[in-house]
């Protein structure tokens, strides 16, 4: 009973990912101490999409399309993830909010908008509080301010006993064959540990500027909604949407359009 329940809660956050075909190959651009990978299509207005943990700018592909007819679509690769390169030690938010703002400064990008899931809304969250004035607006996805016991439960019990399926989802996005997979697993197990690195205050939280929209689904096996509800409060006129059985990432299926519907609207200004 134990192992399928700890099998459900890995397929919950992971079976989401997608084939990791992109529409250009990646660009590289140098980010302190890692070459940090990043794709571009559309145009208008920067924006920029982070994927979440062991997924790679493939994530995004059901959204590019229709986003691109608005905006100039940059999807970046966290550190070790898809086409950027690996790194030495332990994967941490403050580093891959410093490479995204290496990013935006290679780009010439001084304000822009911005999307993250999971790993990638935590990203954005840090780079938010680093340097304020970057992100004008940002949706952050299954995101939190911290990691609570149950997610460090599931991060325990990885890479050990990880089902095939979930590791064949790794290995859509890994570009460097199983070395790369082994390295983000333990990587993620390796998350059990993070205390410093992810937690952020609300006194913290509070500097953030950026119009802030919040998607979180309530059946997250990861961060129960209180999370959510905390980044909400501490956050300067943010907005919250709690999707009614929603999973980890609830804006794939049928949450597909509504999410599109109402991203569209809020990165325009408009109150979804």
């Amino acid at each position: 009973m134990a192992s399928l329940r700890f099998r459900c809660l890995l397929l919950a956050v992971l079976c989401l990912l997608l084939p990791a075909s992109v529409a250009a190959a990646p660009r590289l651009v140098r980010a302190h101490d890692v070459a940090i990978a990043y794709t571009e299509t559309g145009s208008g207005p920067p924006l920029v999409l982070i994927h979440g943990f062991g997924d790679c700018g493939s994530a995004w592909e059901p959204f590019t399309a229709e986003l691109g007819k608005h905006y100039r679509v940059i999807a970046m690769e966290l550190r070790g993830h898809g086409s950027s390169a690996d790194f030495e030690g332990p994967f941490l938010f403050e580093d891959s909010a410093r490479d995204l703002l290496a990013l935006l400064g290679h780009l010439g990008l001084d304000r822009v908008r911005a999307m993250g899931i999971s790993a990638g809304g935590m990203t954005l969250l840090h780079a938010a509080v680093q340097a304020p004035g970057r992100i004008e607006a940002m949706a952050v996805i299954g995101a939190a301010h911290y990691f609570p016991e149950q997610a460090r439960e599931i991060m325990r019990g990885t890479p050990g006993n990880l089902p095939p399926e979930v590791r064949a989802g790794f290995e859509r996005c890994a570009t460097r064959g199983a070395a790369q997979v082994d390295g983000l697993l333990q990587r993620f197990h390796g998350f059990k540990d993070n205390d410093d690195d992810i937690r952020l205050s609300p006194r913290e939280l509070g500097t953030i500027q950026a119009r802030t929209l919040i998607v979180h689904g309530d059946r997250d096996v990861f961060f129960p909604v209180d999370i959510p509800l905390e980044v909400y409060a501490a956050i300067p006129d943010a907005q919250l949407w709690i999707v009614p059985g929603g999973d980890h990432v609830p804006i794939y299926g049928h949450n597909q359009e509504a999410f599109m519907d109402t991203v569209l609207r809020f990165l325009a200004g408009t109150a979804p």
